[in-house]
């Protein structure tokens, strides 16, 4: 097996995480070896995208600030990656707003509850009437009561991991499009990842896998507590026909909707040139089937024209399948790995991966590459005990 030139920092997990940490580190100064095995299934590939930590189910106020935190990342983000002369053009991170909605009168205590919650966290947001809502979001069928979240954005996943892969590769990261199959060792330390045709001498190690980072760590006997929880999206588009019946609100050069988001039912997030997403499914028992099924389908369909009658003649486009990397408190885990010297984690960000993601590699390196801080905004070693 070739081995090649060591670097500062193997990271083995090529999805947005794993690529977002990469840039940071390089960005940084640190050599990068990236090891992408590309799995289908991978959650970065198949999310909605939603940006909204107001509208946070969790009432935990630290866990809406690490939200809001990486929102404002995110846009922070983007600036930067322009500047290295990447475009990741305007479907990559858009700010629109969120429709929190009620469908019915039974459901006015848990709207009540997101609601008041909502308010303190945005303080632009505020309940609008459902005609107003419907304004927004003309697709939208009956409504009880709306609450309209200006601050929400919408990423999407795949061109923003591509635009940060590219930006990373200009900033020097050597990226494997290989498997990591195993590490060699000495003592408490990682010597070097082997992969499927090469081995990468590094001094640190970071598991970026989301779902399959837990294989990575038992390789080092430790147990790393996420599993995934298979999630199906569908994505349906209107044409400028549909657009006309549904009041002309639609652009055909890219949306301006706002994110939907019932108390109940599947949440609808548009996408530019008229495309509209519903999602989605948790499948906890699924394991790694990463499989459409009629079952998913059905569900997703009939939610979807529920929700929103007016999507009832948009083309069916394709379904999505992500495996969402859940940890057991559904919060991430961030830092050093229990036994280890140099291996750290960054995984486990359920279905928020593509809102948090990013900002979490960020404070990741910034504890490989130095002690974190001690006013750090939210702590990375929290998940692994105290």
């Amino acid at each position: 097996m070739r081995r090649n030139r060591s670097a500062d920092v193997a990271v083995v997990g090529g999805g947005l995480v794993g690529v977002a940490l990469s840039y940071e580190l390089a960005c940084a100064g640190a050599t990068v070896a990236l090891f992408d095995a590309s799995h289908p299934g991978r959650a970065s590939d198949a999310g909605a995208g939603i940006v909204s930590p107001a509208t946070f189910h969790d009432p935990d106020e630290d866990w809406y600030a690490f939200g809001a935190r990486a929102a404002a990342h995110l846009d922070t983000l983007i600036g930067r990656l322009t500047e290295d002369g990447v475009d990741p053009g305007p479907s990559a991170f858009a700010r629109h707003g969120s429709l929190v909605v009620a469908l019915a009168e039974h459901e006015d205590p848990w709207f009540a509850e997101v609601a008041s919650r909502v308010v303190t966290r945005d303080i632009a947001a505020a309940e609008i009437s459902p005609r107003e809502a419907s304004g927004l979001f003309p697709p939208l069928g009956p409504l009880w009561r709306a609450l309209y979240s200006p601050a929400a954005a919408r990423v999407d996943g795949r061109r923003l991991t591509d635009a940060i892969r590219a930006a990373a590769a200009h900033r020097g990261v050597a990226i494997r499009r290989q498997e990591a199959v195993g590490f060699d060792r000495r003592g408490d330390r990682v010597t070097a990842v082997v992969g499927t045709h090469e081995s990468v001498p590094c001094d640190s190690v970071v598991l970026t896998g989301g779902a399959w980072s837990p294989r990575a760590a038992r390789w080092l006997g430790v147990d790393l507590p996420v599993t995934p929880t298979k999630g199906q999206i569908i994505h349906v588009a209107l044409s400028a026909v549909d657009g006309a019946n549904v009041g002309g609100a639609f652009d055909h050069a890219g949306t301006s909707w706002p994110l939907v988001q019932p108390i109940f039912n599947f949440y609808l997030v548009p996408w530019p040139g008229g495309r509209v997403a519903c999602g989605g499914t948790f499948e906890a028992e699924a394991g790694f089937d990463c499989r459409p099924t009629a079952g998913g389908l059905r569900d997703l369909l009939r939610e979807c024209v529920t929700i929103a009658p007016g999507l009832v003649d948009a083309t069916f486009l394709e379904v999505r399948v992500g495996l969402r990397p859940t940890s057991p408190d559904d919060r991430p885990l961030l830092g050093p790995l229990p036994g280890w010297a140099n291996v750290h984690a960054c995984t486990g960000h359920g279905a928020n991966g593509l809102a948090l993601g990013p900002y979490s590699g960020a404070l990741v390196a910034a504890g490989i590459l130095g002690p974190p801080a001690a006013d750090a905004p939210y702590p990375v070693t929290r998940f692994f005990g105290p």
